[in-house]
């Protein structure tokens, strides 16, 4: 397992994260599993031998039950593992049980914190951005919480490019704490955030935590061209994420996954993974399971070494049209390419030809 900064500070985190939605399984969650404390403990204890040094969460994961079962998982061990949770989900009818305004983000955390059982939480994530309450008061709201004790670091999840520059510019103006990690999602069959958000985190230097690495499910192998997606997962169970912008170049995506695993002896979800963590801007990926036996899996990843055979067939099957203002940079012969971009502008210039 290889360690990266969690963005500008000296914190470390391990290149593979466990993720707590299937913990619980209560409400809307129930397509997801229902892992309880019992085969928590078990998912927990393989992960941290494995290396694993940082637990993701979220408030509205079961509607609280999953940061309940967590906590309970963790016990003794909490001192020793990072812990992540976000807020800014709905947690109920009330019109102020949600957003990102300090009357609801202070609640949500001391909520959570009684519920995961202990004094603070390492990374505090906003859920999503809040297009109501001024970013200035989110940031007094998360700056507060940071001089308190409660939280150590913040971060956002499943924001823009520019609503993570706004955010950051407000704290840097204020001198308020800044943001230090984003998470978003990030697949081989999807590949949007390669145009703003990653480019962003890199010239920033934001962490960047990959959420749904597998597509909720879509590119495990369960999920075949002319083949019924077997009930029990999460894809066979309607759930309702991931949008496919096109399900034939989906199917060719997974094929191409299975067809690597083939030749490595392991599972697509294992090559999926080992190929996410390991792309430019990446420093955690977060891979959770329904079984003990699908989360073991997975964290082999971590020792799975792609050749140069391999990540040239994945990033040919994966690739995207260039867009704007990418494809101009591109045929216009532009020169000094900004760092950050370098990465991804280079590998559609074959596509241009």
């Amino acid at each position: 397992m290889k360690y990266r900064a969690l963005g500008n500070t000296g914190l470390l985190v391990s290149e593979l994260v466990i993720g707590t939605v299937p913990f619980g399984g209560r409400g809307s969650f129930e397509k997801t599993g229902s892992v309880d404390v019992d085969l928590a403990k078990r998912m927990f204890a393989a992960a941290f031998d494995a290396g694993v040094n940082l637990v993701d969460t979220a408030d509205l994961y079961s509607h609280g039950l999953a940061e309940e079962i967590v906590g309970k998982a963790l016990g003794e061990r909490r001192q020793s593992i990072i812990l992540a949770s976000k807020a800014r989900s709905p947690m109920s009818d009330n019109p102020n049980d949600s957003g990102a305004s300090r009357y609801h983000l202070i609640r949500a955390c001391e909520a959570s914190l009684k519920r995961l059982g202990t004094d603070h939480i390492d990374l505090y994530q906003i859920h999503n951005w809040d297009g109501v309450t001024p970013v200035e008061e989110t940031l007094a709201a998360l700056d507060h919480l940071v001089q308190s004790g409660k939280i150590r670091y913040f971060g956002t999840s499943n924001y823009t490019a520019w609503q993570m520059m706004k955010t950051l510019g407000s704290a840097q103006l204020n001198g308020w704490q800044q943001p230090v990690s984003q998470q978003i999602y990030y697949t081989p069959e999807s590949r949007e955030a390669e145009y703003e958000l990653l480019p962003m985190a890199i010239d920033q230097g934001f962490a960047t935590l990959v959420w749904g690495p597998l597509g909720e499910g879509l590119l495990t192998g369960k999920v075949r061209r002319g083949q019924q997606t077997p009930k029990g997962t999460r894809q066979g169970n309607d759930w309702p994420e991931p949008y496919v912008h096109d399900r034939e170049r989906a199917y060719d995506i997974i094929e191409t996954l299975i067809a690597v695993g083939e030749r490595h002896g392991c599972s697509p979800s294992r090559v999926c993974l080992a190929w996410l963590k390991d792309r430019p801007g990446i420093t955690s990926v977060i891979t959770a399971g329904r079984t003990l036996d699908q989360l073991q899996d997975n964290l082999q990843a971590a020792d799975l070494v792609l050749t140069q055979e391999d990540l040239k067939q994945i990033e040919q099957a994966t690739r995207i049209a260039p867009q704007y203002p990418y494809w101009h940079r591109i045929a216009a012969g532009m020169d000094r390419i900004d760092p950050a971009e370098a990465p991804f502008i280079e590998l559609y210039r074959e596509t241009m030809k």
